[in-house]
């Protein structure tokens, strides 16, 4: 006889399992932390798998949770679209979010695919620039929630990640020796400046080899082994490897992943996307202090 899946258990499976623990989880279900532990048993119990395991402060995923985690991400997915159309829900609203194309990776995408899950109703407009341009664009009301890259933090904004600054280039190349240092940076790149100023502090000659308004055309650049890049160590292309320079290149600043919200018609829905944000940056710092 066919068994159906509690898919109030399932929800709380695929919400722990993403965010790293019971404690985010249950914030973003609005449960306790005993009711959520009490659904991934029920779950456990109804298929006889474990399914997760604790790993240091946070849990960590079994053979059989691994599995579970694709098959219940679709199965909500499709659960929370059929309940969308056929309940003739309406549309609710919009929400404008700017993000530096250098930080779209690796949590973007999955915010967004949750979100829509979750808000099937708000649609979100994504929109990819400079920290400064972003900034403008959210004081002339352009833009409701924004990430930002800087050294700092102004008035009203919430440091989500502190990320490391460093040299990057082809892998297995040698350009990273040449002299003076060829750089490869897009022309508003926030990075360009401070990578520059390292060198000149350092005594080492620089020259741009490669300006551009494009990322690709940079990364492209770099790959080929024709020029030098500065990035945040977390998004690093494939394509590219941090330069393990042993000190012949200069040590670079520390930047916060800053995030901003608009006080406008559109904060109260903003509000949820930063929400789910802010649970992405936090259980990535939640593993890293497990590692």
């Amino acid at each position: 006889m066919p068994r159906n899946l509690d898919m109030t258990a399932l929800r709380a499976f695929v919400t722990v399992a993403e965010t790293g623990g019971v404690t985010r989880a249950a914030g973003q279900l609005h449960l306790t932390q005993s009711a959520v532990s009490m659904q991934l048993k029920r779950l456990e119990e109804s298929i006889g798998q474990p399914l997760l395991e604790r790993a240091g402060r946070g849990v960590a995923l079994t053979a059989h949770g691994e599995q579970m985690l694709g098959y219940g991400r679709r199965i909500l997915s499709l659960n929370d679209e059929v309940w969308a159309r056929m309940t003739n829900q309406e549309f609710e609203g919009e929400v404008t979010f700017g993000v530096p194309s250098d930080i779209v990776y690796p949590y973007i995408p999955n915010i967004l695919q949750r979100f829509s899950v979750e808000y099937p109703r708000i649609k979100v407009n994504l929109i990819s620039s400079y920290t400064s341009r972003l900034k403008r664009r959210l004081s002339r009301g352009e833009a409701d929630l924004i990430l930002t890259t800087e050294t700092d933090l102004d008035s009203g904004g919430e440091v989500l990640q502190k990320a490391k600054m460093v040299w990057i280039g082809s892998p297995g190349g040698f350009c990273w020796k040449a002299r003076p240092a060829r750089l490869a940076f897009e022309h508003d790149c926030i990075f360009r400046g401070h990578a520059q100023r390292a060198l000149d502090e350092a005594g080492i000659h620089w020259e741009m080899a490669v300006e551009s308004d494009s990322i690709r055309t940079v990364e492209a650049s770099v790959s080929a082994d024709l020029a030098i890049h500065a990035a945040l160590e977390e998004t690093v292309d494939h394509h590219l490897e941090v330069i393990p320079h042993n000190g012949a290149l200069p040590d670079l600043p520390m930047f916060n992943i800053n995030m901003y919200l608009a006080s406008g018609p559109q904060m109260a829905l903003a509000e949820r996307l930063a929400k789910m944000v802010r649970a992405a940056y936090g259980s990535s710092a939640q593993l890293k202090a497990a590692e």
